[in-house]
């Protein structure tokens, strides 16, 4: 019985400890990428993500468009194996279970294909624009780290991806709720 105490005790303390921080959020992702149909800057392609996360009480889905071209690239991703690219234009919409919407407008991000890990590491920095529901007039901002692998294609045109990563950052809280419950 002392055991069971303990451990609720310690679930009530760590419940509070990550709504100490207001809209403090890092979460894990998961889902898709792939070349997308939309054409944001002319004669730059553009990609899609289509990505899951959160938790059991805060399951949300993620939905990214943006096009990147090459760039000179930094140290951490320089390399006779590694291409450079930097992100250009783009926009995501982030949809809670309770239907709210975060809209999200693309500030800056990059991706390093490393050819011979047979990965890329791509980064996403979005300024939240607003929203609907508890979502409505939100600010702040959130970055996307994702780790894509191609799935299917050939090896040096792949189409299709799977995506593992993260979402860290601020997004308000509303109504004395977490940032996405």
């Amino acid at each position: 019985m002392k055991h069971f105490a303990t451990a609720a005790l310690m679930l009530n303390f760590g419940v509070a400890c990550i709504y100490a921080e207001p809209g403090s959020v890092s979460m894990a992702v998961s889902g898709t990428a792939a070349n997308s149909t939309v054409q944001l800057t002319p004669g730059t392609p553009a990609s899609e993500y289509n990505l899951a996360g959160g938790g059991i009480q805060d399951p949300f889905s993620l939905r990214v468009v943006n096009s990147s071209a090459p760039s000179t690239p930094p140290s951490t991703c320089s390399g006779p194996n590694n291409f450079y690219l930097a992100s250009g234009a783009g926009a995501g919409v982030l949809r809670s279970q309770d239907g709210s919407l975060l809209t999200l407008n693309l500030t800056g991000g990059s991706d390093c294909i490393d050819f011979l890990a047979n990965h890329a590491v791509c980064i996403r920095i979005f300024q939240i624009t607003g929203g609907t529901g508890r979502f409505k007039n939100a600010s702040g901002s959130v970055t996307l780290t994702m780790t894509v692998v191609p799935i299917l294609g050939p090896p040096n045109n792949p189409v299709f991806f799977s995506v593992t990563g993260d979402l860290t950052g601020t997004i308000p809280k509303g109504k004395g709720q977490g940032p996405l419950d």
